[in-house]
């Protein structure tokens, strides 16, 4: 599952400045051409997207999240990498990443053909001229890919993809029915500063939790004028660390591993802050008395991107694994042994748990409209706003670092 996952980018990362600003150019249907700056706040550097495939190199060369190239190794039953061999002739061999800055710095090597990037990890690499567009007539299965996840803010510029995407999640506030009265449903229980829940509470440990906040300030301070809680200029974004800093006094334990988070609900040591669904199940499985949801302001959440490396050496081996990793069985495959909604829409008639789809509501784009997926915070505001600069992830680490203390 994601055990390996779990701190997202923890050093000082901008993207690079040559990737920022200049004219706009057009961009081109199908995935190809170069793109116009959009969403995004840059403009990448000029790349084409591959125009067909060729034969198969004979490899491909991968950087995963743990769970999302599984050969069998780990459990024998789970095994989608060697049915890809002998379908495409393409041998995998996969590099397992940590966090998303290692994937960004494993990419820079030129070694690996494709990476499957989080949201905080996939603008700093279209940034870099990292990877190229991707051109999604040559994937076939892409057309069967949910619309809510295509041409997104993380996978795409300007309307040209740069990339497929594999999955999300929602992060959901959970809580334990039998600590917390009544049950809760807002963020307001995990960010009043005068909680009855003191030290008994839980944040998920990264920089990227200062989305959570900012999300939580959209709904209940208006005033700020927060429209996207990673485009923050200077007072916004001060908002949103002043009330972390007052939050911290009520948190038991801030959580990246989530074996961990698993035990402190089990215990009771925590009562009640951010879960996944796949966290959820498992306190669940164990007959602990919890219950979780999506909060009436809406939530943050994960939507990663299969990207293909501007230099790839097996880029043909690359498309084909695109193509497979989001087609229905392999899909629905990686999907249940991660716990994340599946992409293409016609996984969720082959999970083996047939309510597996209700459980991470796959089909429901309107539950999922009120998830913000996480992305890199830049100093162009991903809002659109022109006439401020927002604070970039580097500022984020060095705020989430003070906020600790």
């Amino acid at each position: 599952m994601r055990s390996t996952r779990l701190v997202i980018a923890t050093a000082a990362l901008a993207l690079a400045a040559t990737a920022c600003g200049g004219g706009s150019t057009g961009a081109s249907s199908g995935g190809g051409g170069t793109a116009a700056p959009g969403q995004s706040g840059f403009t990448p550097p000029k790349m084409e997207a591959q125009k067909s495939l060729g034969a198969s190199e004979g490899q491909v060369n991968l950087v995963a999240w743990a769970g999302y190239a599984e050969d069998g190794s780990n459990d024998p039953k789970v095994d989608w990498v060697h049915p890809f061999e002998q379908a495409s002739g393409c041998k995998v061999n996969t590099k397992t990443a940590g966090t998303s800055d290692e994937m960004v710095n494993l990419m820079k090597t030129g070694e690996y053909d494709a990476v499957s990037a989080s949201g905080d990890a996939s603008l700093r690499l279209i940034a870099s001229g990292t990877v190229a567009p991707v051109n999604t007539d040559l994937v076939p299965n892409y057309k069967n890919v949910f619309e809510g996840l295509k041409l997104k803010p993380w996978n795409s510029v300007g309307g040209v993809a740069y990339g497929v995407p594999h999955g999300r999640g929602a992060n959901l506030l959970m809580w334990r029915t039998d600590k917390v009265t009544p049950a809760p449903d807002s963020w307001s229980v995990v960010f009043d500063p005068a909680s009855p829940y003191k030290g008994r509470l839980t944040a998920y440990d990264s920089p990227i939790y200062i989305a959570d906040a900012a999300l939580y300030l959209m709904a209940t301070k208006p005033e700020l004028g927060i429209k996207d809680p990673y485009a923050l200029d200077d007072k916004q974004f001060q908002a949103a660390v002043d009330l972390l800093k007052a939050q911290k006094q009520n948190i038991g334990e801030y959580w990246s591993d989530y074996t961990k988070a698993v035990q402190a609900f089990k215990s009771g040591d925590t009562v009640a802050g951010t879960t996944w669904q796949v966290i959820a199940n498992l306190v669940t499985a164990d007959k602990a008395p919890v219950k979780a949801t999506l909060p009436k302001e809406g939530s943050t959440g994960w939507s990663d991107t299969w990207m293909v490396a501007a230099k790839a050496a097996h880029p043909n081996c690359a498309y084909k694994w695109l193509d497979w990793i989001i087609s229905p069985k392999a899909n629905a495959q990686v999907a249940e042994w991660f716990g994340e909604a599946p992409s293409n829409s016609e996984s969720c008639a082959l999970t083996a748990d047939k309510g597996f789809c209700d459980t991470y509501h796959a089909t429901d784009e309107e539950y999922f409209s009120k998830v913000h997926f996480w992305t890199t915070p830049i100093a162009q505001c991903l809002d659109g706003r022109t006439d401020v600069k927002c604070k970039d992830y580097s500022e984020w680490t060095r705020a989430w670092t003070e906020i600790k203390g």
